[in-house]
């Protein structure tokens, strides 16, 4: 179910006392018709057209919070519907507002997200809800964008704004004709990505201009007069830096997402047992308590149930053979469906694209020239950060409106993006730490729908299996022999009668030359490959803390890197270097050892 067909006003019996809506409805609640309700609300708000079912867990309990205009901070899993939480509610209360709101008031929500492509998917999503209401205004502003036409927009009103940090604390500096005094809710959404993006400076510089600090000074207590301020911060994980923030921005707010780790024993909050609060500056007994559930909240990443979870061991020379064979095969198995294959790096995507949008492939015999064909025939997309911002919104809107596509990305797409029937998610270049697979994963599986999930790993890097497993994330191997299998070699079927390797299986030797046959046929792709190769390399050595034990580049062979970017030979330039850090590692350890004693002989 799509999160934006999620109906945000049916929630439970104990807030519906609070809400006032149609005639119609309120006759229906007070007979207490559960069904009835849900119809007319869905007819009344146009989301019988949307696919209205229910609301998800976490926001029949975030809904009636934010309502209340508490303060609130929700940790849930990715895939379980947050953007409804906060953003019904407050469209809710904007369309009950008198005297009517109008464009000239300026902002009065604020929602702060990570990536460009989440800013246009909550644009999109308040756009849905709001279409009823044509006087309130959604918009975003957010980087790589005209800044004079953001100007301009901002000059005439938007009433919910969706901006990036950057670009909004922009124009907080240098955009008089940016109003924001009926400012009303200021909202966080994926605030850990929002911090590990490097936008923890950016966030208190804004709060402090907007006098949100929550830091008790008698300044920002009376910048919020007369207008009462409602913060909301939502994250899928919990760590010291969103523990930080939400010190700094919440007051007193209500904890919701972690009641089944932490059960409330001192206090309640007034909406019940579902939710604990937060704990203030003063009170340092509270705040070590605090500090033990975000502590117990960090490892624990929950992945749906319906999420089949899968890895193939493959060496580094075969990996994109492979990736293109697994590929072919779930679109042969189901031709309407999307896949995203995840990368490490820009160069990488743009590699990779270029292969699989434009590769073909004679399916009969190989000197069949005259019969080649696409070797995957679906639509395929890039989107990495290096992308100009037209090219980067064409690939998520293209992506999303397809039915059938493969998005080749980097972890730009990994956190919040909700892209409809993603039914596999393909890691091909590891992930890292454990979250990052958590987030990756997330793309699919999303509220109650079916999901698949694949990682790629090298014979040296399994260790990363007890890794996930450590973080509840248990990975089954993938068939890959029985698929290989199933393909036809130069028009025949293998029969094999004893096991082949992976590495000489007919198939993936065909498949191999096809590839480094296209590399070299144009320079354009042959330098794609270089730089891809260079780029990824560059990136295996970033990893970080244990994980550096696990993924070692002095146990790859360049030149099977190589061949997994259909080079034949390694370029020069990281060969020169990767010779240089091993020259200089050899004079290393030669220091460290205890010189030998010469012998001098004696004098005669």
């Amino acid at each position: 179910m799509n999160e934006s067909c999620v109906c945000f006003v049916v929630i439970s019996f104990n807030c519906l006392d609070k809400l006032h809506y149609h005639k119609a409805y309120e006759e229906k609640l007070r007979k207490k018709d559960s069904l009835a309700c849900n119809v007319t609300l869905a007819r009344l708000f146009g989301l019988d057209k949307m696919g209205f079912q229910a609301p998800t867990r976490i926001q029949a309990q975030a809904i009636p919070v934010a309502l209340s205009g508490q303060h609130m901070l929700v940790k849930a899993a990715t895939g379980t519907g947050k953007t409804l939480a906060y953003l019904a509610p407050i469209v809710h209360l904007l369309q009950m507002r008198e005297p009517r709101v109008e464009r000239t008031h300026g902002t009065f929500a604020l929602v702060l997200v990570p990536t460009r492509e989440l800013c246009l998917q909550v644009h999109g999503i308040a756009q849905q809800l709001v279409h009823r209401f044509h006087w309130i205004v959604p918009g975003y502003i957010m980087g790589g964008e005209n800044r004079s036409k953001e100007k301009a927009r901002l000059r005439k009103g938007i009433s919910i704004l969706i901006a990036t940090p950057g670009r909004l604390l922009d124009h907080l500096q240098h955009t008089s004709s940016f109003v924001y005094s009926n400012l009303r809710w200021i909202v966080f959404d994926e605030a850990d990505s929002i911090l590990e993006l490097g936008f923890g400076k950016a966030l208190e510089d804004i709060l402090d201009h907007l006098g949100s600090r929550n830091d008790g000074s008698d300044q920002n207590r009376n910048k919020m007069e007369p207008m009462k301020r409602q913060n909301l911060l939502l994250s899928a994980t919990l760590n010291e830096k969103v523990n930080r923030l939400a010190k700094i921005s919440l007051k007193n707010p209500v904890m919701i997402g972690l009641e089944e780790q932490n059960k409330p024993s001192d206090r309640s909050s007034a909406h019940g047992k579902n939710h604990t609060s937060l704990l203030s500056d003063e009170e340092e007994d509270l705040l070590e308590k605090h500090n033990a559930i975000v502590e117990q909240a960090v490892d624990d990443f929950k992945l749906p149930a319906q999420l089949i979870q899968g890895y193939v061991k493959v060496s580094c020379g075969s990996r994109l053979a492979i990736l293109l064979t697994i590929l072919k095969s779930l679109f042969e198995r189901q031709p309407s469906q999307k896949v995203v294959v995840f990368l490490s790096t820009c160069d990488s995507v743009d590699f990779h694209h270029t292969v699989l949008s434009q590769l073909e492939w004679s399916p009969g015999l190989q000197l069949d020239t005259d019969k080649k064909q696409k070797f995957i025939s679906c639509k395929v997309f890039r989107l990495h950060g290096n992308m100009d911002q037209d090219d980067r919104k064409k690939s998520f809107l293209g992506f999303s409106s397809e039915k059938s596509a493969i998005l080749v990305s980097t972890d730009v797409a990994a956190r919040g993006l909700d892209f409809p029937k993603v039914k596999c998610i393909i890691q091909y270049d590891s992930p890292g730490e454990a979250s990052e697979y958590v987030h990756r994963v997330g793309r699919t599986a999303r509220i109650g729908e079916k999901g698949e999930a694949l990682l790629f790993l090298q014979p040296i890097e399994t260790d990363y299996l007890r890794d996930l497993e450590l973080h509840g994330a248990s990975l089954t191997e993938y068939p890959l022999q029985k698929v290989l299998d199933s393909f036809p070699v130069n028009g025949q079927r293998l029969h094999k009668r004893k096991q082949i390797s992976l590495d000489m299986h007919p198939w993936i030797m065909s498949l191999q030359r096809t590839l480094e046959s296209f590399v070299i046929s144009e320079d354009t792709r042959k330098k794609l490959a270089r730089d891809a190769f260079c780029s990824w390399v560059r990136a295996y050595t970033a990893h970080r803390g244990e994980l550096k034990n696990i993924f070692m580049v002095k146990k790859l062979h360049l030149g099977h890197v190589a061949r997994s970017f259909g080079l034949k030979e390694q370029p020069s330039l990281v060969g020169r270097s990767h010779q240089v850090q091993l020259k200089k590692r050899k004079k290393e350890q030669k220091r460290e050892r205890p010189a030998k004693r010469r012998k001098i002989p004696a004098k005669r």
